[in-house]
């Protein structure tokens, strides 16, 4: 049963007397989506694009070919999407005329259809709100993580292990997958770093609402005298990318190998054999380490492939910092030493310090209800722009 008080375009059905409002407001939507996916450019290049896919020498260049076909791929979408809705808006409020000029009955026999085809509409729209939000380069890729603990000692590492909880299980709210690849534990309780990898559509464009420095305050657990507490943690992202060949090249004696035996919480396959990989790159002293995989091969592999991701972005930010120092000093800070405080006494509040948006329910973001918090920050980031 739908409540009274949805509001149209939220995804929820509409009450009945109120058809004709939430059609005008989703009508209202579709307009302004068409200005925000910038739909006239993207028919005028869905056009180009469709020749360049039919070319028989396209898949000559690989690279090339990736890149032509995921763009013609997000065009389509988007303008099939797109076009979908307004024939489905279009078909609903020409039945409703129609409805209505034959009467109260009429209309009520129907109503039920229309508030069927104003709740899809209204999921589909958001959808589309949420991803033009989206304007990084990887934003639809997967995502490599990290959690390290910082300062707080004992209460840092149970906070980097809360904050491992939190994003396992988002990712299991928003049908994603969490490959845990490594943990290692604190010297009394929590973990000292996790690395991840977050696999689903937009999974690395969300995450970077939640790179950063992350606060929490706290009555400490591991005091004796249950003192309140201040501890940190920092999230890192990278995009996940299969294969980087093209934009990464490693040299071997630039690596330096070790195994270990696998330990800790990181997952149901943790090997007990000295199977677990530790990889550095000499060159930028970056250091990954794998354990969750069934051999030290299959180890090596996956924690190569996450070395080259973060060299690949490590080049990127280095790229962004030149172009940075030629057009001369920033105003603009985009990370700060922290991005969110998670406060759990004196008073119950989680607030971002970029977005300003906060709520009271902590408990809630805790167990991963953190997507408005990666909505706001979205929406900030397009603002700031």
């Amino acid at each position: 049963m739908a409540s009274p008080n949805a509001e149209p375009g939220s995804g929820a059905p509409a009450p009945r007397q109120e058809i004709g409002p939430a059609l005008a407001d989703l009508k209202r939507r579709l307009d302004a989506a068409a200005g925000y996916l910038r739909l006239d450019d993207q028919r005028e290049a869905l056009v180009r694009l469709e020749v360049e896919v039919a070319a028989p020498e396209l898949w000559s260049d690989p690279a090339r070919a990736r890149e032509v076909t995921a763009a013609y791929g997000k065009a389509k979408s988007d303008v099939d999407g797109y076009d979908d809705l307004v024939r489905r808006l279009d078909d609903a409020a020409g039945l409703y005329e129609l409805a209505r000029e034959e009467g109260p009955e009429s209309l009520e026999a129907v109503a039920g259809d229309f508030e069927e085809t104003i709740a899809h509409v209204g999921r589909a729209l958001d959808d589309l709100e949420l991803r033009s939000l989206f304007s990084g380069e990887h934003d639809e890729r997967d995502a490599v993580a990290e959690i390290h603990a910082g300062a707080g000692g004992t209460d840092a590492q149970g906070w980097a292990e809360m904050m491992l909880r939190m994003y396992l299980r988002w990712a299991e709210r928003r049908g994603f997958t969490i490959e845990v690849e490594e943990t290692s534990p604190g010297q009394e309780a929590g973990i000292l770093s996790a690395t991840f990898i977050v696999r689903g559509p937009y999974a690395y464009g969300l995450l970077t609402a939640e790179r950063g420095v992350h606060r929490l305050v706290r009555m400490s657990p591991y005091d004796s005298q249950h003192r309140r507490q201040t501890s940190f943690a920092s999230l890192e992202v990278t995009p996940f990318l299969d294969d980087l060949s093209d934009e990464v090249q490693i040299d071997e004696k630039d690596l330096r190998i070790d195994t270990y035996r696998s330990s800790g919480a990181g997952g149901q396959h943790v090997n007990v054999t000295d199977s677990a990989v530790r990889i550095t790159h000499l060159p930028t002293g970056e250091v990954v380490a794998v354990q969750n995989e069934r051999s030290q091969h299959q180890n090596k592999a996956k924690a190569m492939q996450i070395l080259a991701a973060k060299l690949a972005e490590r080049q990127r930010e280095e790229r962004r910092a030149e172009l940075s120092a030629l057009t001369g000093p920033q105003t603009k800070v985009e990370w700060g030493s922290q991005i969110r405080s998670y406060v759990l006494a004196p008073y119950q509040l989680v607030k971002d310090l970029r977005t300003e948006h906060e709520t009271g329910n902590v408990d809630g973001v805790l167990d991963g209800d953190i997507e408005e918090f990666m909505v706001a920050y979205l929406r900030w980031r397009r603002a700031e722009s």
